[in-house]
């Protein structure tokens, strides 16, 4: 699954071939049993199964390798910059910047965990680590990109009650806790089964190959359908619903300010300048999570309910390109949030000098 893994692709060849050695096994014992020896005797002789398509370390992966390593440092210095300047001005530790703050530790766990690990995968093709390594770093990285998801829903819901109830104010950093704490603990939990349906897998035919996989987790197709929508579901499309719920609600509240101020022929905005700069800092942080990841996880949609036609249909330059550009998010938020208090930072300088 895209979300929960970000190398599926190499699983999904993976799994393939392991099918078809299944299979194999699966006529051989029949032909060893001595109570279907006489119906195997009747039957024509099976096809001899197709190779194994085992994956390899194309151009393509090459490419990817390369984009996701630059942006590992890009989106590692970026953050760590964002980290360095919340926690050296003590005197501004308002709420949004503990916002910030969780955004760009979430960041750091995509930088360090989900990058490297996307990176060094595609170059061995096989898993090389060890079955404890296996689940634990498909645990962590599921909590690095659910933790990524739900800190963004919770600035969407600060910046909402910003909107919608102003006078709260003073109650947002409590609140905004609560929520962060909520925000990170389901990260964990719901991370959680990685740990049990991802183990290591060999097979010796027609040569070694090891892989960190979910095949034989589940007892049939339709349970790891299940499991993967679940996961898509509160990975993207419940946050994603309530990003665009919140959104929807601050925009209705904005028009109907603008148009009472419209009627009542006031020149001032009813909405303070720097909570409206927060605003348009958080919609750009908020679109570019749902611009970024939307193709790569509509590309898994694609592949859980038609991987024969996504096969046909899609080459791997494009999955590798979707994921790469999902990978951008990271890099993003904190030059998002530069771009937005850099030139307020400047221009109180400004006027304190002059």
């Amino acid at each position: 699954m895209p979300g929960a893994d970000p190398c599926w692709l190499l699983r999904k060849y993976y799994n393939f071939a392991l099918w078809i050695a299944g299979s194999a096994f699966t006529v051989n014992e029949a032909e060893s049993s001595p109570g279907l020896s006489h119906v195997v005797a009747d039957l024509p002789p099976p096809p001899p199964p197709p190779p194994p398509h085992l994956p390899r370390f194309t151009a393509a992966a090459q490419v990817r390798v390369t984009l996701t390593l630059l942006l590992c440092a890009l989106s590692a210095c970026c953050n760590l910059a964002v980290l360095y300047s919340a926690s050296r001005n003590h005197r501004k530790r308002s709420h949004v910047r503990l916002l910030i703050t969780n955004l760009a530790v979430a960041d750091l766990l995509v930088a360090f965990v989900v990058m490297p690990l996307d990176a060094v995968w595609n170059i061995t093709v096989q898993w090389l680590a060890g079955d404890l390594a296996c689940r634990t770093l498909m645990f962590l990285k599921l909590v690095a990109m659910y933790s990524c998801a739900f800190v963004t829903v919770v600035i969407s819901l600060d910046r909402q009650a910003a909107v919608l109830n102003p006078l709260s104010i003073n109650k947002a950093r409590k609140r905004n806790k609560v929520l962060l704490t909520v925000a990170w603990t389901m990260s964990v939990v719901l991370s959680i089964p990685q740990v049990f349906v991802f183990h290591v897998v060999v097979i010796d035919s027609p040569k070694r190959f090891i892989q960190c996989t979910t095949y034989g987790s589940f007892s049939s197709r339709w349970q790891e359908t299940l499991y993967n929508m679940l996961t898509f579901t509160f990975l993207f499309l419940l946050p994603l619903f309530i990003m665009i719920s919140c959104y929807s609600r601050i925009l209705f509240e904005i028009s109907k300010k603008m148009t009472e101020d419209m009627q009542l022929r006031r020149s001032k905005n009813n909405i303070p300048r720097a909570r409206m700069r927060t605003l348009k800092m958080t919609v750009v942080i908020v679109l570019s999570f749902m611009v970024c990841w939307t193709p790569y996880y509509m590309l898994g949609l694609w592949y859980w309910f038609c991987p024969a036609g996504l096969e046909e249909t899609v080459s791997q330059s494009l999955s590798h390109i979707l994921f790469i550009f999902g990978l951008l998010n990271a890099c993003l938020d904190p030059i998002i949030y530069g771009l937005f208090t850099i030139p307020l930072c400047m221009r109180h300088m400004y006027f304190r000098y002059r």
